[in-house]
């Protein structure tokens, strides 16, 4: 009998694998010290209790402080009545809470399938990621603008649209990079959802500039421009396309001209495939391909942002679950992504190898935007998805079936046929709605942030003393 085949196998199956999540954790990469949850905490403290600005404020003891739009710093307003260490704890509720909502688009069906024990393994497996553990640990919102995100493609896919746009316009406001999906919306030909999403990131936008006039200038006028604030192109956490030409450019300035011409590349790449998804009605897809432009066009992409590939694992994993060869692929992928191969070039990422390694991520990205399965068939559908195909029609009461009939007796319906839900003969659909389409930081206060050797957080190759 298989190990996993009885409850009580299950039960220490995931007891096994839970000890051994916990000791890599603990051991393989060091916590990140919530670092960027204290800058948030600080910075908002600063504002509300000694009347500085967010933008003033740094980490005692280091040079970094708060790089968001002010919309961030309103939303987190609600700090100022804590400690640190209440912040920390609603923080850690809040990216538990989006990683279950995550978890459900992307896998409710397949989980509620396997009940607790695929769940279990799914939590285990996805504790693993470097991106996700890293959100955690530094106290990171990736998680929770991934779920916004998301809910939009949800909202979209249900008919509920009509309060489409809203996630993505919150996620926009709240940081820029999720601005992309607007983008999708209109590739999807969805200029409701793509118009309430732009509405309500300007409306975010006005409300932080009526709430902090002063901080809202700098930020749009000076700190937005510049990309120093948030820490150095070069840094190996920066897994960018702008990262790569910066290592490869290191110690000189990386080409603008490259840059522009990489990413105008990325971006046909993408707008060729995801409107081949979107043909398709994959919304998922379509969503995921956004994800990953979004990591390699933005010019710094820390390591923990990449929370926006787990719509595209999910994708592959799922098909691999038909096809074994991209199971294997799939695992390859994920294997890759806990091991924070990448730190291994911290120190010097010259020659072949240090071009290969320390970008691994980056060409991982690529990969998954080039050869990700989506747009097929039948493939991908989310739990929350209905395709017209799935859904068999009903048979139409004004209008009886006509059976030809043979000499003997009348012909009937195949038992095949009957269990599928076919109607014979004439029918009337009954599906309501139609076609579902989408509209669519900071740094570490101290060495070792990663593993045991000395090095650096996502942030700067020299931390402060």
């Amino acid at each position: 009998m298989r190990l996993t085949g009885t409850d009580r196998g299950r039960l220490l199956f995931v007891l096994a694998l839970a000890t051994a999540v916990a000791v890599f954790t603990a051991t393989v990469p060091l916590l990140r010290d919530w670092f960027d949850l204290r800058v948030y905490h600080g910075a908002v403290d600063a504002w509300i209790h000694h009347g500085g600005s967010v933008y003033d404020y740094r980490v005692p003891g280091t040079e970094y402080g708060f790089t968001y739009p002010p919309f961030a710093a309103v939303i987190m307003l609600p700090m100022a009545l804590f400690g640190l260490h209440a912040a920390i704890a609603v923080g850690l509720l809040l990216n538990l809470a989006a990683t279950a909502f995550v978890l459900h688009v992307l896998a409710g069906e397949r989980l509620r399938r396997h009940g607790w024990f695929g769940l279990a393994v799914t939590v285990c497996l996805l504790a693993l990621l470097e991106p996700v553990r890293d959100t955690f640990s530094f106290g990171q919102v990736n998680l929770v603008l991934l779920a916004l995100v998301l809910g939009d493609a949800w909202l979209l896919s249900t008919g509920r649209a009509r309060w489409a746009g809203v996630g993505i316009g919150l996620a926009a406001a709240i940081k820029l990079t999720p601005a992309i999906f607007i983008v999708l919306l209109l590739l999807a030909r969805r200029p409701r959802a793509a118009g309430t999403a732009v509405g309500v990131a300007a409306t975010a936008t006005a409300l932080a500039a009526w709430v902090m006039p002063d901080a809202s200038r700098f930020y749009w006028t000076e700190a937005v421009w510049d990309t120093t604030r948030i820490g150095r192109l070069d840094y190996v956490s920066n897994q960018s396309l702008q990262g790569v030409l910066a290592r490869l450019a290191d110690p000189a300035e990386p080409s603008r001209a490259a840059w522009a011409l990489a990413a105008l590349a990325v971006l046909g790449v993408w707008v060729w495939r995801a409107r081949r998804a979107l043909a398709a009605d994959d919304v998922l897809g379509a969503f995921a391909l956004t994800g990953l432009a979004a990591c390699l066009l933005s010019p710094i992409t820390w390591v923990h942002h990449l929370v926006w590939l787990l719509p595209s694992l999910a994708i592959l994993f799922g098909e691999g679950l038909r096809r074994r060869r991209l199971l294997w692929i799939a695992g390859c992928l994920y294997v890759l992504l806990c091991s924070s191969v990448v730190w291994l070039w911290f120190d010097d990422a010259s020659g072949i190898d240090g071009f290969v390694g320390s970008n691994t991520y980056v060409w991982i990205t690529l990969g998954l935007l080039l050869g990700l399965p989506v747009g097929q068939a039948r493939v991908n559908r989310p739990p929350w998805r209905r395709r017209t195909s799935d859904t068999a029609p009903a048979p139409s009461p004004a209008a009886p079936a006509r059976v030809p009939a043979s000499a003997s007796q009348p012909t009937e319906p195949s038992s095949a046929a009957m269990a599928a839900g076919t109607a014979v003969g004439p029918a009337v659909d009954t599906r309501r709605g139609g076609r579902s389409e989408p509209t669519g930081s900071t740094r570490p206060a101290a060495p070792k942030p990663q593993s045991s050797s000395e090095r650096a957080s996502s942030y700067t190759a020299k931390p402060p003393a």
